[in-house]
């Protein structure tokens, strides 16, 4: 049987045209180098093309997918072929028998790199070919971003064996004296501040820290998304959980009930806020860490990603001396940011600024901030009495709850005061139906409310790995796709092979004027008010993230899953 070439198999398969092979034969010939990666220098064929054909041609399997390509986890392969050796060389060791060790390549051609590996491993080498941008997505998620962090657990993992005080299961107890001991050792100090500083790097929001059955689960939420990451073992839970608590000085004896805390961290000149949580399971305290980095969130509004349109409306409603401006959206959709950074818009020496909030996320110079504590009677409605003797400008309430606190907020916005809060609702005209299922009058309603704005978060494509489209649907629910191309993810090392980094928003911004005021008041539907918001400028949640798409900002499946959450 002939032995057929790597260009015939592209033409053959319809990859690439013979001229496209002619002309990249002339440039071989000119400069050397392998066809192959000629052809996607020449953008004639993608990796995945190159590593079918490959396969094919060389009767090697082949793997597209960084989903199917997981190594095994239990047989040292790390060591076996270190980390450093991976990622010089791309390529990744998949598993190993008595006699062969299987691993993914990009080059199987490469006959110096499979000596290296056979001398290595000690045994033969069955390759599989890969592309290079799953391979090296698979070596970041098998080694970890984190080999520190992976260094460390073993560390804590020898030292934990040879130490005084040793936890033998999940649900085990220790003394106090003993629990404090173990929390102030070495390995311990050192592997929670290597969690926290790992986070901070790779631009968490939140650390999660999870007791289950068998094993002690870590994650990162990233852009809105958890990922796992490398754990310690199940038998430092108490150990960790203890530390982090004395950090945020809470009582570590106490373990049936949840607590709240919180410490600073210095990272460089940055001085970060963690807000800690822990509640107890079945399986032991979970704990969760809210990074809080007031360095790495731009509290100015014109950076948020409002549309030039939305930001105009925002200011105008700002602008008003009193009247009620509320944000809506679900949890984690960015409201407390943004209302950060209407205050700042508003911050000046000549006007008085208090927050009641719970719980403080950001400390802001020049505002007056309270931290609500139930536990002896100061909530919202109380504190928000208080503020009203306090000659106050401008008032942040950081949610509407209750009827009590509403009717005060309303009361203040009625006389000389801009109050600013969040509501839970889906879009912006359904804050107005809220307010009066509260307990609001219609009538209230309407004289208060200057400005109402619903948001969501969604995650911005990778500028560097971005790839262009033809948009899938030209229109939907009515709303055209004004663009031949629009841009999704693909991933590359700049994202962590997500696709994705960074996050902007989508929003829904109804300005109040008059004739507003006058369908509120005789009880308009909020679909009638909505419609007439339209004709004003008001943009839905869907056709401000069709624009981001258009502008190559987001995708269309990260605007749609957003906007219909």
């Amino acid at each position: 049987m002939r032995y057929k070439k790597i260009g015939e198999i592209l033409i053959s398969e319809g990859v690439i045209s013979p001229s496209q092979l002619e002309e990249t034969v002339n440039i071989q010939k000119r400069e050397g180098g392998k066809l192959g990666e000629i052809l996607i220098r020449l953008n004639y064929l993608s990796e995945e093309q190159l590593v079918i054909a490959l396969g094919k041609q060389l009767g090697i399997p082949y793997v597209t997918s960084s989903e199917i390509l997981k190594p095994q986890t239990e047989q040292n392969l790390e060591e076996l072929i270190p980390y450093d050796f991976a990622i010089k060389n791309i390529c990744v060791p998949l598993s190993r028998t008595v006699s062969s060790l299987t691993v993914a390549m990009f080059d199987p051609t490469d006959l110096i790199l499979l000596d290296n590996l056979r001398k290595m491993a000690g045994c033969d080498i069955n390759p599989v070919i890969a592309p290079r941008t799953v391979i090296l997505k698979t070596i970041e998620d098998f080694y970890g971003k984190s080999k520190i962090l992976q260094d460390a657990i073993k560390e804590t993992y020898k030292t934990e064996t040879s130490a005084e005080v040793e936890v033998k299961g999940v649900g085990e107890e220790l003394s106090l004296d003993k629990l404090v001991a173990k929390a102030e050792e070495a390995p311990v100090i050192k592997l929670v501040d290597l969690i926290i500083r790992q986070a901070i790097e790779e631009n968490a929001s939140d650390i999660h820290i999870e007791p289950q059955r068998d094993k002690l689960v870590l994650r990162y939420r990233i852009d809105g998304v958890l990922y796992e990451v490398p754990s310690p073992s199940p038998s430092l839970h108490l150990a960790l959980v203890s530390r982090i608590k004395i950090l945020s000085r809470m009582d570590i004896a106490e373990k049936r009930l949840p607590q709240d805390g919180g410490f600073m961290v210095k990272i460089g000149e940055r001085l970060i806020d963690l807000r800690v949580s822990t509640v107890p399971t079945i399986y032991g305290e979970k704990v969760v860490l809210r990074i809080l980095d007031k360095s790495r969130i731009p509290l100015d509004l014109a950076q948020l990603g409002f549309l030039p349109q939305e930001l105009e409306m925002i200011k105008k409603g700002l602008a008003s001396p009193y009247g009620l401006v509320l944000l809506t959206g679900p949890t984690g959709s960015g409201k407390s940011t943004t209302l950060y950074a209407a205050l700042n818009h508003l911050k000046t020496p000549k006007k008085n600024i208090m927050t009641i909030e719970d719980p403080v996320e950001y400390r802001l110079e020049g505002i007056n901030q309270v931290q609500v504590k139930p536990d002896i009677g100061l909530t919202f409605a109380q504190a928000l009495r208080s503020f009203l003797r306090q000659d106050p400008d401008i008032i942040l309430v950081g949610e509407v709850r209750d009827l009590e606190t509403a009717e005060i907020c309303m009361r203040a916005s009625l006389t000389g005061h801009l109050v600013l809060s969040t509501l839970h609702t889906n879009d912006a005209a359904s804050a107005i139906v809220r307010l009066v299922d509260i307990g609001i009058p219609n009538y209230l309603v309407a004289s208060s409310l200057r400005l109402i704005i619903a948001q969501r978060l969604v995650r911005k494509l990778c500028s560097s790995c971005k790839e262009a489209c033809e948009p899938k649907v030209r229109e939907l629910s009515g709303i055209k796709i004004n663009s031949e191309v629009v841009f999704q993810a693909k991933g590359c090392k700049s994202c962590n092979f997500i696709g994705y980094k960074g996050r902007s928003l989508i929003a829904e911004i109804i300005l109040v004027d008059e004739q507003i005021k006058e369908l509120i008041y005789n009880k308009a539907s909020f679909s009638e008010i909505f419609a007439v918001a339209k004709t004003k400028g008001t943009l839905s949640l869907l056709e401000s993230g069709v624009k981001k798409v258009e502008e190559g900002i987001t995708s269309m499946e990260e605007v749609l899953s957003a906007a219909f959450k």
